[in-house]
């Protein structure tokens, strides 16, 4: 395969960010997707977002499985860690590579045949057990390598290119995130960026397990009329429950929600997250009614967007194990072979 290699130089007016990068420098390869994809505006809103936060790059691990999805780590963050592991099992080896090296920020990208199809126990057992990721699937209601078909995310009675309808209920991912305890979840449209880039932020600065699902119009097989994934079907019913304002570290953490307006919420790394909420009466951390909330809008054909859940105390996997600060792989043997009193004393504890 020829890759298209972009020009080493930037532009001397690009603006740096506080760590010295400019927004060039987390950028990757030139694209070899369908021009229109979707999936190219989510590599650019990641782009945009880690240069905002001022993220160095070789701080970040990205990895994904197979499908169009999961070769869009190559577009983006390019001098970042990688790792293109086998169809579905994306989860399981950044679960590994997260408990070996707790100190890299750790993207976990996706497609809907990845996650909902071959990979969903993978996916479901990443979200119960907390692992501190962004856990972003790229979703476009069909399998775009293999021309087509429908994938376990499309909903019932929608109509593929060919005319074929979709006999199937959809695997909903959000709600399957929701049930099995994600601290963060949220559902955003490739289509705007204003929200998506914010809603990615906030992920970011998460610290537990967050899930992104992203509606990202197949331009080639999936958005024409009759499809529940295209660009003008998500326009039409886009349902938006809350815009994140801004999220900036704060010296010093200050919660003053203003009812029915703006609530301002801590985060483990001393980030505030402020919610915009667009409906007065929709409570974002309250994990019922945000499932109710889904399932409603689902009913009625409509598409939840925004930040739908959030556990502002979400922990993640190392604090439920009780693991040691230091990151396992940097340990010498003295320290994972205390030795044979300490063995016996275990063992005593046991007995």
């Amino acid at each position: 395969m020829t890759y298209i290699a972009k020009p080493r130089l930037h532009h001397p007016s690009l603006t740096p960010n506080r760590v010295g990068y400019t927004r060039r420098d987390y950028e990757g390869r030139v694209s070899t997707l369908c021009a229109g994809c979707g999936h190219d505006s989510i590599s650019a809103a990641i782009v945009q977002a880690a240069w905002e936060l001022d993220i160095a790059p070789h701080r970040v691990a990205k990895l994904s499985g197979i499908g169009c999805s999961s070769k869009t780590p190559d577009y983006f963050l390019g001098a970042s860690h990688g790792f293109n592991t086998v169809h579905g099992r994306m989860p399981s080896v950044l679960t590994g590579a997260n408990l070996a090296n707790r100190d890299l920020l750790y993207l976990g990208i996706s497609g809907d045949g990845d996650s909902a199809s071959i990979g969903f126990g993978q996916f479901a057992h990443a979200m119960r057990r907390a692992v501190r990721m962004v856990y972003i699937v790229e979703n476009n209601g069909v399998y775009g390598l293999t021309k087509g078909q429908f994938s376990a995310t499309a909903d019932r009675g929608s109509k593929s290119k060919k005319g074929a309808v979709n006999p199937d209920s959809a695997v909903d991912l959000v709600g399957i995130a929701l049930q099995l305890g994600a601290t963060y979840v949220g559902r955003g449209f490739s289509g705007d960026k204003a929200q998506l880039v914010p809603l990615i932020k906030g992920a970011i600065a998460h610290g537990g397990a967050a899930f992104l699902d992203i509606i990202s119009p197949c331009v080639t097989f999936n958005n024409h009329a009759g499809s529940t994934r295209s660009y003008d079907y998500v326009r039409e019913h886009n349902e938006a429950v809350s815009r994140i304002d801004f999220i900036d570290l704060a010296p010093e953490i200050e919660a003053s929600p203003a009812p029915g307006e703006v609530i301002t919420l801590p985060q483990p790394d001393g980030s505030l997250m402020r919610l915009r909420k667009l409906h007065a009466d929709y409570d974002p951390t309250d994990r019922n009614e945000a499932m109710a909330h889904v399932h409603a809008h689902l009913e009625r054909g409509e598409i939840a967007t925004g930040l739908l859940f959030v556990d502002p105390q979400g922990q993640d996997l190392h604090a439920r194990l009780n693991t040691t600060r230091q990151p396992l792989n940097t340990l010498t043997a003295a320290d994972l072979c205390p030795g044979e009193a300490a063995l016996a004393r275990l063992n005593d504890s046991l007995r």
